[in-house]
């Protein structure tokens, strides 16, 4: 069987890359006769006027590869993001089956959180509308967890019968290391041996809750406690630079830029805590990843997080200040306590593989292939 694996333009997103590369290899695991097509848009350098680089990248996105795409001899495509729903309206009349992924609504549920990603946001937006509405041509979508297809249902008026929600999971790379190793990696990146280590990986838009963050170590510096704070991903933004500044934490917080995956493991497992108070996730891998590092983690308990995290995270009210430093200082103090999300959150990041995940995104190829 031939599956076209319709990946979004290259360097577009990090987490799709992720979940892409996660399904290919699961897929190859449990069907190695299978003939896996991965197909991509062209992504010229960016070099040059950016309103003309724009224009050729929505030539390319909505005209020259979708055009592509339809010539190729597959038996199954699956659009890898649901920003590519617009590739639906160029396939809705082929007879193989069309699978999506959506993996959350954001935009649609929180527009807020697009401000400032776009030169264009107005066309953006529109464009971004046009393609999640794409979906509704999907011979079946695929949800990365329940709260996700319920945005589906709910704002795109798709019914659950089309969709299966099948989680993401984290990759086997990501696991405890030696004592030696994480002592000797704290030391290198300047952390003292009673610093407590707070981690947050991942974008700095607004719904990812830097802010409250950033008012978490200034409250427990307020307390003598020693506290560090480490961010992955993207940079602080000019109004949380200030903040550190003003708050005098400039020695209490590192920035760690986009580190290699091997150098990312050794991030987790040399953190005390995962803090990640979002207030909106499609899924939450990073809380995952944690967890497969031993790593203990506070999340929220709102949106897709609860579901990802079961009972091996501390889930709080993302924007209450009091029960994310009461939740730090505990597992501070509390070694036992400490140990039992350690312990609970080894066993939940198990759970997630992508050979499970890519066993139950087969079993939809194959069952709409008899039905085509």
């Amino acid at each position: 069987m031939r599956i076209g694996i319709l990946r979004p333009m290259p360097q577009f997103s990090a987490s799709m890359d992720v979940y892409t590369k996660g399904l290919v290899s699961g897929l190859k695991a449990i069907h190695s006769d299978w003939e896996l097509i991965e197909l991509s848009p062209f992504l010229s350098n960016g070099k040059g006027n950016p309103i003309i680089t724009g224009v050729k990248k929505y030539y390319e996105r909505y005209w020259r590869y979708p055009y592509e795409i339809k010539k190729q001899n597959i038996d199954v495509f699956h659009i890898i993001d649901h920003s590519d729903g617009h590739l639906l309206y160029w396939l809705k009349h082929l007879p193989q089956p069309k699978i999506i992924t959506c993996h959350d609504l954001i935009n649609l549920t929180q527009p807020e959180t697009f401000t400032g990603r776009s030169l264009l946001p107005i066309v953006s937006m529109k464009s971004w509308k046009f393609a999640v509405a794409g979906m509704q041509y999907a011979d079946h979508i695929v949800t990365v967890s329940s709260h996700t297809a319920k945005d589906v249902t709910q704002h795109l008026n798709i019914s659950l019968e089309k969709i299966t929600t099948v989680p993401n999971a984290v990759d086997a790379q990501f696991k405890p290391l030696a004592l030696q190793e994480i002592n000797s990696f704290r030391q290198h990146k300047g952390l003292l041996d009673q610093d407590f280590c707070l981690l947050n990986v991942g974008s700095n838009n607004v719904r990812k809750n830097i802010s409250t963050i950033l008012k978490v170590v200034a409250s427990l510096k307020r307390q003598n406690f020693p506290i560090h704070f480490w961010k992955v991903g993207a940079d602080f933004n000019t109004d949380q630079k200030r903040f550190i500044t003003t708050q005098g934490l400039t020695n209490d917080i590192t920035y760690l830029g986009k580190p290699s995956p091997n150098e990312l493991i050794k991030i987790y497992n040399a953190a005390d805590v995962l803090i990640a108070p979002s207030l909106y996730e499609g899924f939450g891998l990073t809380i995952l990843e944690a967890m497969a590092c031993g790593t203990p983690v506070i999340s929220s308990n709102v949106t897709s997080l609860p579901e990802v995290a079961g009972d091996a995270a501390v889930l709080v009210k993302p924007t209450d200040l009091n029960a994310i430093v009461t939740a730090i200082i505990r597992l501070q103090t509390e070694t036992s306590y400490r140990q039992s999300l350690i312990d609970k959150g080894l066993i939940r990041a198990s759970q997630f593989t992508w050979q499970k995940t890519a066993t139950q995104v087969a079993q939809i190829y194959q069952k709409l292939l008899t039905l085509m």
